[in-house]
């Protein structure tokens, strides 16, 4: 059975170093969110990501999202798809070790509603060994 793992909204996610990339309809909805201009969004939170291929969001000084504040985040209702999907449909080795996520073995139906309901995607046939199998 698949292992859905609940998210405890601690925000070590938010700490991590890396990137968050970002797609054109991902920056339209978090500028409206905040009541910005996609310019303005682009020019005040975004930067070419690593690949220079798009962008990604830039990050606070000590590393953290730029929209990370205290432990709230300011456009959770409109977060990057990469923000929503994680940990259920990407993580990597040793994430459980700072990510306070609770793990629950589920019924693959019951699976499949969670990722729907945390992610907005559908999902195809699950493996029970979780992303990356």
């Amino acid at each position: 059975m698949p292992i859905f793992h609940e998210c405890q909204r601690c925000t070590a996610c938010c700490r991590w170093p890396g990137q968050v990339r970002v797609a054109p309809e991902e920056i339209t909805r978090m500028a409206l969110h905040l009541g910005v201009t996609e310019d303005r969004f682009i020019q005040e939170f975004t930067r070419i990501d690593r690949s220079r291929t798009g962008l990604a969001l830039m990050d606070q000084p000590g590393g953290e999202c730029i929209f990370l504040q205290g432990t709230d985040c300011r456009v959770q209702p409109v977060k990057p798809q990469q923000c929503r999907d994680f940990p259920n449909l990407w993580n990597f080795p040793g994430f459980e070790k700072t990510c306070r996520s609770i793990p629950r073995v589920l019924e693959e139906a019951e699976y499949r509603r969670r990722i729907r309901e945390a992610t907005g995607r559908e999902i195809p046939g699950v493996d029970s060994r979780g992303p990356g199998g």
